[in-house]
């Protein structure tokens, strides 16, 4: 095996995805702990402290606890170099995190044991279904009650339609917890005070019974005994290929909050998930090995530093090899790109690249030529990796600068947080009005929240009440239906016709009044 595909084979890439409060932000910052990447976890509960979750880095999202962006943190661990995406955990962003998903080779879905399978854990896992992306699950917070692991199982299994086998399964639950055992090393894993206190190994089920009669109460023994030997008769056999396509999640119990379970999991986890796998292409399939450089735009992010006022283009390698000053080409333009200052990541920290290999996240300083899901290409036989996901807004607004001196301000702050893409914006003929879409109404707040903190604007925004949005992509608007009571035509960023209508109804009656005009949801590529 080559050096280049030992490099390729040692690289995890994965996301975290939870409904929020289910302690994503936590087992994120305990894998750290771990890696020896930090030294101390802050809680986004604990908001007194000076201490905030380290993927947390937006001042916004330390206020108010929760995740509103994605971060990249890259660090190494027992001989691998692990690539983790903590995405939004805010419906609102589901946009941002469905793009994320685009750029991993695996995922770690975590559940609250008192809530189980939730609404947007749901939405989220489609996705994942959907790219045959490789599912771990973690049940969290096991030191609180909550429903009982068998209930869980059968949740996974009818709610989002995918096998589950546990992998280690807890002793008790809330007061009665007191650890888990291995299925698979058959060993006890102690837990005592909110703290791992040692572990043992066991030959059956019988020695499993009498090691725990000095620790956990025999009603609890009981129930595990009956449990374990139920998942052996009737539970689902671990089948390596269906986790890899899919299609079976390895489950495992603890609690991230003390950190409980988490070294197991991850020791598990990284002999399990795959490393970086081969993608499709306009040029067919492009294998991690290969050695010429490619990769995708999944992300966009203005102002991670906010005194250079930079923009940084995040890019999944997919194959090659990144070297400090390489030229590539760039499949939207055919251009030829210089990759500029290449840097790696950890939340808002940053260092320079010398090199990096197929599943790394490089993030590139931008002058403001990317596009979310370009491809960038080693040499001129340029390819595309295609479109990510994208959804059409259903909340907009009017927004202007409370400050008229502040225009040019304004002016750059809307342009600069448009390409992002969490955001949409768009502009009246006429007027010039700036109309704001979101597919989430916290988007406005985050959106408002910037432009005062990074460009110094304060917005007026008056709340719209259109609900959809279409690209013209074929035929003329008739000039009675530029502005109408139920729709109104604007242009997007780059002066693509959009019509913004009240409902689907009014979508619905304007297609059938002009049968000549074709619409999109989302905008073509430009």
């Amino acid at each position: 095996m080559s050096e280049y595909t030992k490099e390729v084979n040692r690289r995890k890439t994965f996301a975290i995805i939870s409904h929020p409060d289910a302690g994503k932000t936590t087992l994120t910052e305990k894998m750290l702990l771990l890696g020896g990447a930090i030294r101390s976890a802050g809680s986004v509960k604990a908001k007194k402290s000076a201490k905030f979750a380290t993927s947390d880095w937006m001042e916004l999202e330390k206020q108010r606890g929760i995740s509103v962006t994605s971060s990249v943190m890259q660090f190494e661990y027992e001989g691998y170099k692990i690539n983790i995406l903590d995405t939004p955990g805010h419906e609102d962003f589901s946009e941002d995190t469905y793009r994320t998903l685009m750029a991993v080779d695996s995922v770690v879905m975590i559940l609250d044991v008192a809530k189980g399978v939730e609404a947007q854990t749901k939405k989220l896992f489609k996705v994942c279904r959907d790219r045959g992306i490789p599912i771990f699950t973690f049940i969290n917070k096991m030191d609180r009650f909550g429903k009982e692991p068998l209930e869980l199982f059968e949740e996974i299994e009818e709610v989002l339609g995918i096998e589950s086998t546990p992998v280690n399964y807890p002793i008790g639950m809330g007061p009665t917890f007191k650890g888990v055992y291995d299925r698979f090393t058959k060993k006890i894993e102690y837990y005592a005070d909110g703290e791992n206190v040692g572990t043992q190994q066991v030959e059956d089920y019988d020695d499993l019974q009498k090691q725990l009669e000095q620790t956990a109460d025999q009603a609890t023994i009981d129930q595990l005994i009956e449990d374990l030997m139920l998942l052996d008769e009737a539970g689902n056999e671990f089948d390596m290929e269906s986790v890899t396509n899919g299609n079976q999640t390895p489950v495992f119990f603890g609690s991230a909050i003390s950190s409980f379970g988490v070294p197991t999991f991850l020791e598990h986890f990284l002999e399990m998930a795959p490393s970086p796998s081969s993608r499709e292409s306009t040029a067919g399939t492009i294998d991690p090995t290969d050695k010429e450089f490619s990769g995708f735009v999944f992300k966009i992010q203005a102002n991670m530093d906010p005194s250079h006022r930079d923009r940084i283009a995040f890019l999944r390698i997919c194959s090659g090899k990144y070297e400090k000053g390489m030229t590539t080409y760039l499949d939207r333009t055919g251009k030829q790109m210089k990759l500029a200052q290449p840097q790696q990541f950890f939340a808002d920290s940053r260092e320079a690249v010398e090199e990096a290999y197929a599943g790394d996240i490089v993030g590139l300083y931008d002058p403001g030529v990317y596009q979310i899901g370009d491809t960038v290409c080693g040499n001129k036989d340029i390819f595309s990796f295609g479109d990510l996901p994208q959804f059409a807004p259903e909340h907009f607004a009017k927004v202007r600068p409370k400050n008229a001196m502040k225009h040019k301000q304004y002016i750059k702050g809307i342009q600069q947080l448009a390409q992002e893409g969490a955001i949409q914006v768009y502009r009246t003929p006429h007027f010039e009005e700036t109309i704001l879409g979101a597919v989430g109404q916290l988007q406005f707040e985050v959106f408002i929240y910037r432009m005062q903190a990074e460009y110094g604007v304060e917005l007026v925004m008056d709340r719209l009440s259109y609900q959809v949005a279409r690209w013209v992509t074929k035929g003329e608007i008739p000039e009675k239906a530029m502005r109408t009571s139920t729709s109104m035509v604007v242009k997007d960023y780059v002066d693509r016709p959009v019509i913004l209508f009240k409902n689907e109804f009014n979508l619905e009656y304007f297609q059938n009044q002009n049968e000549d005009i074709d619409l999109s949801e989302k905008p073509p590529r430009n």
